[in-house]
């Protein structure tokens, strides 16, 4: 009850059920702003438990979705002008389709959420709305025979629950279509940056400490000739992975997201060594355009895997099979690329 967005109460044979509203307010936008940017992020969650959206009664569908509260706002959010009951479960403050897949949102968790809440004292009927990416962590077959509610899945985006509820609870194709759409690929772009930014801030400075210290001329003009060369060709080699993979996808070659970023790799690591202009024919130039010929592509195919976890591209054990074969040779050739750039300020 003493939750930001509940509104007040409203009485049931069950209790008092903390009362919401579908429009969100300026604290709830900023949230969402936060989580995105991953401030907060691991503790943006609500309380667990039943929650009453407008004025429901025993006949009002009953909702459910995870406690992470960006699943919350998106949820109540769609329905605007309805009366329903939402069931929040506890899922650690994850979202519905990760946490269907880490199991806390599951059968064990609804059917305990069903009986704590004292669900059955409050609706007529006996039907639960979840939605179809909770699917993989629920067996509706044991929800019926352990709490007497039968499963209905939903729609796959909450945008669509009002015809899914004015149907009759018919799903049309469209409702059960999972897209990856240009726009919720940017929505992902800042949270990847944030996490990319210390271990490239940190990388970046080894860099340059590096480029000064073995570069053939003073420690300043290795600096600024060698040193800022090499934090440009790593910062573009984050844009690729984090910025353009996630926007280009559909358009880029290969099924793995590490083959994505390795191609967008070294289509900048290519750019960049043509710009550069440098002397392929000197042992020195020819080592330092192999090293990031090497890094750049490693660093963009480890980033891009980023997003395995969060499209509808992969699967979780498509997951697990790349994550086998490309990070080791991600690691190999970050690390050889490393080497070769050394010895190529060496012997300058």
């Amino acid at each position: 009850m003493d939750q930001a967005f509940v509104t007040g109460s409203i009485a049931t044979p069950a209790g008092a059920i903390p009362k919401v509203g579908s429009v969100l307010t300026s604290r709830d936008r900023w949230g969402t702003i936060k989580a995105r940017w991953g401030v907060g992020r691991m503790d943006y969650a609500i309380d667990p438990g039943l929650y009453a959206l407008g004025q429901p009664d025993s006949k009002s569908p009953v909702l459910v979705t995870a406690n992470y509260k960006m699943s919350f706002d998106y949820l109540r959010q769609a329905i605007p002008d309805r009366n329903a009951w939402i069931l929040v479960l506890d899922t650690k403050g994850i979202n519905v389709w990760c946490a269907a897949g880490k199991g806390t949102f599951g059968t064990e968790e609804l059917v305990r959420r069903i009986e704590l809440s004292g669900l059955a004292k409050v609706v007529g009927h006996r039907i639960i709305i979840l939605p179809q990416l909770g699917a993989p962590g629920v067996a509706a077959h044991q929800v019926k025979q352990l709490s007497g509610f039968k499963v209905n899945y939903g729609p796959v985006r909450a945008v669509d629950l009002p015809a899914y509820l004015d149907g009759g609870m018919q799903k049309t194709n469209r409702m059960r279509e999972i897209t990856f759409p240009l726009k919720e690929r940017a929505v992902l772009i800042p949270i990847e940056l944030l996490s990319a930014f210390r271990p490239f801030l940190m990388l970046s400075l080894g860099l340059l400490a590096l480029a000064g210290l073995l570069g053939p001329d003073n420690f300043l003009m290795n600096l600024v000739h060698i040193g800022l060369f090499a934090v440009a060709a790593l910062f573009l080699a984050v844009m690729g992975g984090a910025v353009i993979n996630p926007l280009l996808l559909p358009w880029l070659p290969g099924r793995a997201f590490s083959v994505k970023g390795l191609f967008i790799g070294l289509v900048i690591a290519s750019g960049l060594i043509f710009l550069s202009g440098a002397d392929l024919q000197s042992p020195a130039g020819g080592l330092a355009a192999l090293s990031w010929l090497l890094i750049i592509p490693a660093v963009a195919a480890y980033l891009a895997m980023n997003f395995t976890g969060c499209s509808t591209y992969t699967s979780l054990s498509g997951v697990k099979k790349e994550m086998r074969f490309a990070l080791p040779l991600e690691i190999t050739a970050g690390v050889l690329g490393l080497a070769v750039w050394i010895t190529s300020l060496v012997i300058a």
